[in-house]
């Protein structure tokens, strides 16, 4: 019965360790984002579940569904604009609230971005 236990404590403790603990996409952020075309705020409510990152982007494109991953404290979220082609945020969290990164407007561009959790 102890091995059992200790197993399960374990097997608990490796599944939780795939995500470091504060580094989880899951709420509101608030982005602010810097390109060569302008500047922009968007806002994104994500969900994470493991790695896979899902979730609504709100902002000067429009709204839109995205799909994405979080490894490690590194993440990337992406979605399709058909004015713009694919939209793709890569970055990592500089602490529990706050992230930053560069953002490539499919054809349109690059930039960068500095977002913070906008529910805690």
């Amino acid at each position: 019965m102890k091995k059992l236990t200790l197993c399960l404590v374990l097997a608990a403790s490796l599944a939780l360790a795939a995500v470091p603990a504060g580094k989880d996409l899951t709420g509101k952020w608030t982005f602010n984002v810097e390109t060569s075309a302008g500047s922009g705020t968007p806002t994104f409510t994500l969900k994470q579940d493991g790695e896979k990152v899902t979730g609504d982007y709100q902002g000067q494109l429009g709204s839109n569904k995205v799909a994405g991953t979080n490894k490690d404290g590194k993440f990337e979220i992406k979605f399709t604009i058909d004015q713009v082609g694919e939209v793709v945020y890569s970055g990592e969290f500089t602490d529990d609230n706050s992230v930053k990164g560069k953002v490539k407007l499919g054809e349109m561009g690059e930039g960068t971005f500095t977002g913070k959790r906008a529910d805690k």
